[in-house]
């Protein structure tokens, strides 16, 4: 991504609490989530288990995505964007009024979509117009959880957020390998059938999640088959390790959209499907690019070891645990699946932490 002037930008420093409060809003929906499976972690209210997709989608990832986009873009102003969304996950996990705190986040989506905007109006360019039709979806969807609409409404303006920035993402590094004309219509239709469907989802959810699960499926086959990920798995050290987490990542992604269409609003099937796409996708590309992401935000290295593969390994395997408990409908499964979810999370922070500390300490002998 091209990268604006630095000269009124905000040093790595100050950059830190934002993203402190971002992982705020993920321990809090973490024990909101742990509280909807039935565990009964200590929560300052029962906000955090009633606004866990909000937390989640809006709050953290508003917050992680808001932050690197605004240190690329390199001027203060973007940088109201993730401090909006950190704030307006606090206030939501607290208990402030509804008004209040969806608001911030809408106010953090608007400044997101702001600065993609000017990124692609310096230099246009597809990805530039993929990342900018993901952050108006994060728009959209805070707009409507401002509006009252239950988060099940909400979901596909949520994940089209996220699913069509990590998209936007690969499509620009997938310019090296030139995609062919019929890789482009893949990706452009479904990109237009997953807008479709987020649309029709408040209006009709048969209709809306048919049609979105149909684009997740397209956009992971395209991911799949285009994407230089599979190129990279014949790599070694950091860049291998990043192409199993894209490749695990986009299988989930298929998975979620072949089930959301039979998935009933808060029934089993919902659960499966966006827990697969939530985690197993989204979570994939946090684990694989945490050690490229960090340094450039916070100018901190992350140097790679083997030992990342643990958290991976463990979220895909209690996802699958999870998954299973879905559709068999085995209750203790999904919910040993969810602790196991969380604590996958609790140790990428460890490992991530743990590497930024080792890489310091030669520094500080």
């Amino acid at each position: 991504m091209v990268t604006a002037g630095k000269d009124a930008d905000l040093p790595p420093l100050g950059r830190a609490p934002l993203l402190a409060l971002g992982f705020v809003a993920l321990v809090f929906g973490v024990l909101g989530g742990l509280w909807r499976l039935g565990w009964a972690p200590p929560l300052p209210g029962t906000e955090p288990a009633t606004f866990h997709g909000a937390l989640m989608a809006a709050a953290f990832f508003g917050t992680v995505i808001g932050l690197e986009r605004a240190a690329a873009y390199g001027r203060w102003p973007a940088y109201l964007g993730p401090l909006c969304a950190g704030v307006g996950g606090v206030a939501t996990a607290w208990g402030a009024p509804h008004i209040f705190s969806a608001s911030l986040l809408v106010g953090a989506s608007a400044v997101l979509a702001a600065v993609t905007f000017a990124f692609h109006r310096r230099q246009p360019a597809p990805h530039l117009l993929l990342l900018l039709v993901g952050a108006l979806c994060g728009v959209a969807g805070n707009l409507l959880w401002l509006a009252g609409f239950p988060a099940s409404e909400v979901m596909g303006a949520w994940a089209g957020f996220l699913v069509l920035t990590i998209v936007g993402e690969r499509l620009e590094l997938s310019r090296l390998r030139r995609p062919s004309a019929g890789a482009l219509k893949l990706l452009a239709v479904s990109t237009v059938l997953y807008l479709v469907g987020a649309v029709a989802l408040p209006l009709h959810w048969k209709t809306g999640t048919a049609v979105i699960g149909v684009a997740m499926v397209g956009l992971a086959l395209w991911l799949s088959f285009n994407d230089i990920a599979r190129r990279n798995l014949r790599h070694h050290g950091l860049m291998r390790f990043t192409a199993v987490c894209l490749v695990g990542g986009y299988a989930w992604l298929g998975l979620g959209g072949l089930l959301l269409p039979f998935a009933a609003p808060a029934g089993p099937l919902y659960d499966a499907a966006l827990h697969a796409v939530f985690l197993g996708f989204v979570f994939a590309m946090v684990f694989g690019h945490a050690p490229i992401i960090f340094p450039a935000v916070l100018r901190v290295a992350v140097p790679y070891t083997p030992l990342f593969y643990a958290h991976v390994a463990l979220l895909n395997a209690t996802l699958a645990v999870r998954i299973a408990g879905d559709l068999l409908d085995r209750v203790a499964w999904r919910a040993w699946g969810g602790m196991g979810n969380a604590v996958a999370l609790a140790l990428f922070l460890l490992m991530t932490v743990g590497s930024v500390i080792r890489a310091r300490r030669p520094a500080a002998a």
